[in-house]
């Protein structure tokens, strides 16, 4: 009876969860329920596994709409229904059909029509009309029964009560972007679409017995369920579980002699160990699938970075997935998989940004559309951004909804209608708003994807499920992360210039005499880390110099450490501590010693809350990693974290810990285990940070152009260009004859590119280069726009950012011709002239030129000065009592700086009080760090970008300066001349 029923999961529509959908109608009595949502099946994985645990029987369904109008509901006799339902709307979704107001000829679907006051003839046997209690009036008078055969009841289920049909049409203001106040009666449900209870509903149709059976009828022939426990991801490689073994098992031996050579007896040990875990388990076709991939991407020349857990396999470093040796590291087997472990481990492969779609296109052609899909996810309703929407469908002013935006909790009480709104965000937070993707999530199904669900087809071109990571982990896939990254750019960008600009062809996979090259070691050890992979921010910069860290498997330590969650809990600093001062501490307990020695008896790794959780609590390693991802955000059942937890206290009192201890120890797992990473996962961006490191050491030009023209680095770009001048390099502003589209490097000339001059666009540049690379260099102004054609203002943003100064002319003069030129409409033929005609000569009068004006200029149009610096422009010629290089020279001693703006982190206090972690660069282009207390802070707050007078304290901690700022003030710059 209840055929027709919403979930939240209809977007902007539905009001129940899936878990309030099933309770409610528990409470009720129901004993059969259909979910049908709008033109998705999200919500049906959860739904059928939480109806089997409240003993009610669920229908598969999903209702078609064109916009607001009902067309049908299809309910799914069975899965293959289910599936068809999901192939349907895939097709629709996927633009490969239209949605019709009839349905497609289903095999396994009922289809329910609505009544819209009589029954169209011509019904096929699955067909029928779903009446609403509410309809049954409109019966009165048909007596026909094969009219009344066609019939069943269709409770629509939207919402519980009044304050859900309230929020439902909130739902709908925001879907169409309207004040609820212009919603119109055809754009949101009846008020009736409640849970009645089941006696009611026969009541209503009393008088109609055939429909009851019908309906009956319909809901005995449904049923769907899914399989919760077997692997779905694709069960073998080669088509057959022997022959994945064997070709696995010839690869990985392969590799074995060319990661170790032929008589390494500890690897060959260890590799036979994983290949029979990873048989026993039937992991063999996973691990092929992802050697399948990487060899692809290998033989297309691009590079990857394989990391996560399957990085603690011997197995996968001898497939060539990841460049990290688990021997070497000591990277612990049972993180990556154990015996008790159902689903196979994760691998993460990163791929340039540039390079990632042809992989992911690779991997869909090579499996099957039908079986493969990016995994999608959901992006709720939640923070500040309700808000907004609620405001603008009860009619707030734009500037009040900026107001509740910013700050919610010092609006909501301004007035009534402030404090509805507050109460009704409280009741949208967590509600899904819109389907997405995930970062790099891919499925490689046995079966047909829809079988679980249908398909969307977002921007990036390749279907995706409508459900999220835990769903698909729920029903028993593993996702494959396929991942874009900007590092694997910089890299594989600096060893294509360093060939094209020094004729030198650089290995960048020569690790290992990387990871023992001095000055790459010194360079890291002084944390020269601008632009470099993973080590660059102002946090990671300081972690580095605290450690004097010059070496790969302090570094493998640093990546992990500098995660929130060892930072927050104090074991950051301890860490530092222990490792200066590896005798200065006690271990809490003998097993700490024993498992964590190599990290000072600190929590690093995610293989360390395994270690602890094993050796100290007891657990098994199928509870501990259940913990560990837990923890991560990577598990949903709060129930079983629960038991785990009691778990892992009941066996610490039976082991007679000490409670203090074992609450210390619980305390550090919690506080750290969310935000760590795996020690292979670490592993592998050291290895990473390595390559960049030796690039930016042999080559530093080209590297920074790279980091340049892959806009992926942690700071704006200015911040680069300085760090390129630093280096030495020469910069030159944007020029018509010399500049391409991305930043060009000449020897020790680099032009910016086209693409950073704002409002310049794509296309005028490209044709630009274009018209070059065909007829050689513009000779003056009027042989470019001759040639080029550009309309007035991408002309006029060309001349005023100096791109014509090879001409010797000055802007203004530059700017003068070119009006001239089309306030007379000259017409100028196309293409190369035949005789080059003298220009007719005329006078301008002498005009007053200043690089303060072109800086304004740069700024205006690059978004930094690069004919004088900003301090050049400031009004003062202090520059400091001293630069950043000094610092370490004055500790404790107060002084004045002077520092351009880099970055600020904002952070608050255990008491909710903001402070400020900021970076400056001084007049000379090196960095230097602050600190900006509560109080402080409060007092001499931050006024936007540019040139800060600093007084305060300069401070060390392990052999790092920085300032405590004390006060502080943005500087003026001169006036800008072209106001005058």
């Amino acid at each position: 009876m209840y055929l027709n029923v919403h979930s939240y999961y209809s977007l902007r529509y539905g009001t129940f969860s899936v878990e309030a959908l099933v309770k409610k109608a528990s409470q009720l009595g129901v004993e059969s329920l259909a979910l049908t949502d709008i033109n998705n099946s999200t919500g049906m994985i959860d739904f059928v596994k939480t109806c089997a645990g409240a003993g009610i029987k669920p229908i598969g369904g999903m209702e078609f709409r064109r916009g607001d109008d009902l067309l049908f509901t299809g309910l799914a006799r069975c899965n293959d229904g289910f599936r068809e339902l999901n192939e349907y709307c895939s097709a629709v979704n996927l633009e490969e059909r239209q949605l019709q107001e009839s349905a497609p000829d289903f095999d396994q679907v009922y289809v329910v029509y609505p009544f819209r006051g009589n029954v169209p003839y011509g019904l096929r046997d699955n067909e029928f009309v779903g009446v609403r209690p509410s309809q049954v009036r409109r019966l009165f008078g048909i007596t026909d029964k094969r009219l009344l055969s066609k019939m069943v009841i269709s409770q629509t289920v939207s919402f519980a009560d009044e304050t859900g049909y309230y929020l439902h049409k909130n739902l709908r203001a925001i879907d169409h972007n309207l004040l609820l106040s212009r919603l119109q009666p055809s754009m949101f449900a009846a008020s009736d679409e409640l849970f009645l209870p089941p006696e009611k509903l026969l009541q209503v149709f009393e008088y109609y017995p055939q429909i009851v059976k019908n309906t009956r009828c319909l809901i005995q022939d449904c049923s769907i369920d899914f399989d919760y426990e077997s692997s779905k991801n694709k069960q073998t490689f080669t088509g057959s579980r022997y022959d994945d073994r064997v070709l696995l098992e010839k690869l990985a031996y392969d590799g074995l002699s060319y990661r170790y050579g032929l008589k390494n007896k500890v690897a060959e040990e260890r590799l036979r160990s994983e290949l029979l875990v990873i048989d026993k388990l039937d992991f063999s076709a996973y691990f092929l699938i992802t050697w399948d991939i990487v060899r692809y991407s290998m033989s297309r020349g691009f590079y990857h970075v394989g990391r996560g857990s399957g990085a603690n396999s011997v197995v996968a470093y001898c497939l060539r997935i990841t460049d990290v040796d688990p021997i070497e590291l000591n990277l612990y087997f049972e993180r990556f998989i154990n015996p008790k472990r159902s689903s196979p481990p994760d691998f993460d492969i990163d791929y340039s940004w540039k390079e990632r779609e042809e992989v992911q296109d690779y991997i869909f052609k090579r499996y099957g559309r039908r079986y493969t899909a990016l995994l999608g996810t959901s992006v709720t309703f939640k923070g500040k951004s309700i808000y907004r929407e609620l405001g603008k469908v009860h009619g707030l002013p734009k500037a009040e909804i900026d107001l509740l935006t910013a700050n919610p909790k010092a609006e909501i009480n301004k007035s009534d209608l402030h404090r509805h709104i507050h109460a009704l965000a409280l009741l949208l937070t967590g509600f899904p708003n819109q389907r997405s993707i995930h970062a790099g999530g891919i499925l490689i199904s046995e079966k047909p994807i829809t079988c679980y669900t249908a398909l969307d087809m977002p921007p990036k071109g390749f279907p995706t499920t409508q459900w999220d990571m835990y769903v698909a982990e729920s029903i028993g896939f593993e996702k494959l992360d396929i991942l874009s990254q900007r590092g694997i750019s910089h890299i594989k960008e600096t060893a294509e210039l360093v060939r094209k600009n020094r004729g030198i062809s650089v290995d960048v996979h020569s690790i290992e005499s990387f990871k023992h090259d001095e000055k790459v070691k010194t360079q890291l050890r002084r944390a020269e880390t601008n632009g470099c992979f993973y080590i660059e921010s102002p946090a990671m910069r300081g972690l580095l110099k605290k450690l004097q860290c010059d070496d790969y498997l302090t570094l493998v330590a640093v990546s992990s450490i500098i995660r929130p969650g060892v930072a927050r809990s104090g074991m950051m600093r301890e860490y530092i501590r222990r490792f200066h001062s590896p005798e200065s501490f006690e271990y809490i307990h003998p097993v700490m010693k024993e498992q964590l020695h190599e990290t000072f008896g600190v929590m690093v790794y995610q293989e360390d809350v395994l270690k602890v959780c094993h050796h100290f609590a007891g657990l098994n390693l199928a509870d501990a990693d259940v913990l560990r991802r837990a923890m991560s955000g990577k598990y949903r059942g709060k129930q079983e974290f629960q038991r785990i937890k009691d778990k892992f206290f009941d066996n610490c009192r039976q082991r007679g810990y000490a409670e203090g201890i074992t609450l210390e120890v619980w305390r550090q797992i919690e506080s750290f285990a969310g935000y760590s990473f795996s020690k292979a996962h670490s592993a592998s961006y050291a290895v990473e940070s390595f390559q960049s490191l030796y690039l930016k050491a042999y080559f530093p030009l080209e590297f920074q152009v790279a980091v340049i023209n892959n806009f992926g680095g942690f700071y704006h770009s200015w911040v680069y260009f300085n760090e390129l001048r630093r280096q030495g390099g020469k910069l030159h502003l944007p020029c018509i004859n010399r500049s391409n589209y991305k930043t060009a490097i000449n020897g020790s000339d680099v032009f910016i590119g086209f693409v950073h001059l704002a409002g310049l666009e794509q296309k005028t540049a490209l044709h630009l280069i274009e018209v070059r690379k065909q007829g050689g260099a513009f000779g003056d102004l009027e042989d470019f726009v001759r040639r080029v054609k550009p309309d007035m203002t991408q002309l006029v943003l060309l001349i005023k950012t100096s791109a014509l100064r090879f001409t010797g002319k000055s802007k203004s003069v530059l700017l003068w011709e070119a009006y001239l030129l089309w306030k007379n409409e000259k017409q100028l033929p196309e293409g190369p002239l035949l005789f080059q005609a003298d220009a007719k000569p005329f006078e301008l009068p002498q005009l007053e030129h200043t690089l303060l004006e072109d800086a304004y200029d740069e700024i205006e149009l690059l978004g930094f000065p690069v004919s004088i610096s900003y301090f050049d422009m400031l009004k003062t010629r202090f520059r400091g009592e001293i630069k950043a290089g000094d610092m370490a020279d004055n500790v404790g001693k107060t002084l004045r700086m002077l520092g351009l703006s880099v970055t600020i982190k904002y952070v608050k206090t255990v008491k909710k009080k903001l402070m400020h972690f900021a970076t400056f660069v001084d007049d000379v282009g090196e960095m230097f760090d602050t600190v900006h207390f509560p109080n402080t802070l409060q007092r001499y707050p931050f006024r936007g970008h540019g040139v800060y007078l600093l007084l305060g304290k300069v401070v060390e901690e392990f052999g790092y300066a920085s300032l405590e700022v004390k006060k502080m003030d943005r500087l003026p710059f001169q006036t800008d001349p072209r106001e005058g």
